[in-house]
C-alpha cells in the first residue's frame, strides 16, 4: 500500500525508475527518497580565491540577503530569502566572490582532499564547479588540469575559471584548460597526477523533479547502459595516468548501480593487488554532518566485493540532492 502511495505522488517519475529505486534504497529508505524529487533551495560557495567567507557573508548581509551557513563545509551557505536571479545579480557574484553550487557537488573535492603543491587532473570539469573548488583547497600552489571535451561546456569552463580567479597567473600555480576525449588526455599523462577527480558523466536520477518531465523525459534502462559504458572507459583511463600512492575519486548524481557500484568492483577487479598497472584499493569515505544512504551490496544478482561499503552515498533530502562518492588508492 505504501508503495503505491508513493507512485502516485510520483505521478509523472518513469515507473521502471520507481521500481529500480525500491532495489536500491531499500524498502526502509524508499518512501524519504521519494519525497526529494523537488526543486531545491539556491546555495553556494564563497570563493576563497577572491574574497573572505566574512567578508562575502557581511556584503550579502548588508545587501539584504538571509542565508545559512552549513555545518560541514564552512563557507558554504544556503539562501533563505530572495532568488537565485537576484544573488547572481549582485556585485560578489559578478567579481566571482560567490559561486553557485549545489552542496552535494561540493563533496567531492573534500573527500579528494588537494593539496598545495600537488598534480590534480579534473577529468570531466565544466562547468567548473569543482575545479574551482579544487583550486580553492590548494590555494592555487602547485598542478591543475581541467579538461571536458564539449566544445560549448569547455567554453563555459573557460569564462568561470577567467572569473573565479583560477586561470590567473601565480608563483607556483599551473593551470591548464583541456578540451580532449577523456581517455586521450589520460594518455598523455601516464602516471603522472597526485590526485584525480572523475565526477563522471551520469543519468542524473537524483536531480529528477517530480512533474517537471525536463528533468527525466530522457530516462531509460538503455541510457543507464549507455553512460556505464562511457563511465568505465574513463575511469579505467583515468586509473593509468595515476600515480602510484595517488588518489582517485569517483562521483556521480546518479542512483543506478550501474554508474556507482559496479563501476567501482569493475575496477577493483581489474586491477587487484599486485597488479603491474597498479592495485585499486578502496579507502573509506567519510563525510561527517551528511546521512548516508547504505552502498548496494548486490545487483541483479551480482554480490558486490565487501569493500563496496566503504563507498559513500549521500541520502538526498529537499536541501541536498543524491549523490554517490567512491575514493580509491593506487598500490
Amino acid at each position: 500500500m505504501a508503495k503505491k502511495s508513493l507512485a502516485n505522488k510520483s505521478a509523472g517519475l518513469p515507473e521502471q525508475f520507481l521500481r529500480r529505486l525500491t532495489g536500491i534504497a531499500g524498502q526502509s529508505a524508499y518512501q524519504a527518497v521519494g519525497r526529494t524529487f523537488v526543486e531545491r533551495p539556491t546555495t553556494f560557495r564563497v570563493n576563497t580565491l577572491r574574497s573572505a567567507r566574512q567578508e562575502a557573508a557581511q556584503a550579502l548581509g548588508d545587501a539584504g540577503f538571509r542565508i545559512r551557513e552549513i555545518p560541514w563545509y564552512q563557507g558554504a551557505f544556503v539562501l533563505l530569502n530572495k532568488t537565485k536571479r537576484e544573488l547572481t545579480e549582485t556585485p560578489l557574484y559578478g567579481q566571482g566572490k560567490i559561486y553557485i553550487q549545489s552542496l552535494a557537488s561540493m563533496a567531492p573535492p573534500l573527500v579528494l582532499g588537494p593539496r598545495a603543491g600537488e598534480k590534480v587532473l579534473d577529468l570531466t570539469a565544466a562547468p567548473g564547479s569543482k575545479t574551482s573548488q579544487i583550486a580553492a583547497l590548494m590555494d592555487r600552489q602547485g598542478e591543475l588540469v581541467a579538461n571536458d571535451n564539449n566544445k560549448v561546456r569547455f567554453f563555459k569552463l573557460k569564462h568561470n575559471m577567467e572569473l573565479l580567479g583560477v586561470a590567473e597567473n601565480a608563483a607556483g600555480w599551473r593551470f591548464t584548460l583541456r578540451m580532449e576525449p577523456g581517455a586521450g588526455l589520460c594518455r598523455e599523462y601516464p602516471e603522472y597526477f597526485d590526485r584525480i577527480l572523475l565526477d563522471a558523466p551520469c543519468s542524473a536520477e537524483a536531480r529528477f523533479i517530480e512533474g517537471d518531465a525536463r528533468t527525466y523525459g530522457y530516462w531509460s534502462e538503455r541510457k543507464i547502459k549507455e553512460m556505464a559504458y562511457k563511465q568505465r572507459q574513463l575511469l579505467f583511463s583515468a586509473w593509468g595516468a595515476l600515480k602510484p600512492g595517488g588518489t582517485l575519486v569517483y562521483s556521480t548524481c546518479t542512483f543506478a548501480p550501474e554508474e556507482n557500484e559496479l563501476q567501482i568492483a569493475r575496477l577493483a577487479e581489474r586491477f587487484p593487488a599486485g597488479s603491474p598497472a597498479g592495485g585499486a584499493r578502496l579507502s573509506p569515505v567519510d563525510l561527517p554532518g551528511l546521512k548516508r544512504l547504505p552502498p548496494v551490496a548486490a545487483w541483479k544478482g551480482r554480490e558486490m566485493l565487501p569493500e563496496i561499503k566503504k563507498t559513500f552515498r549521500i541520502m538526498p533530502t529537499n536541501e541536498i540532492e543524491g549523490f554517490f562518492v567512491a575514493c580509491l588508492k593506487k598500490i
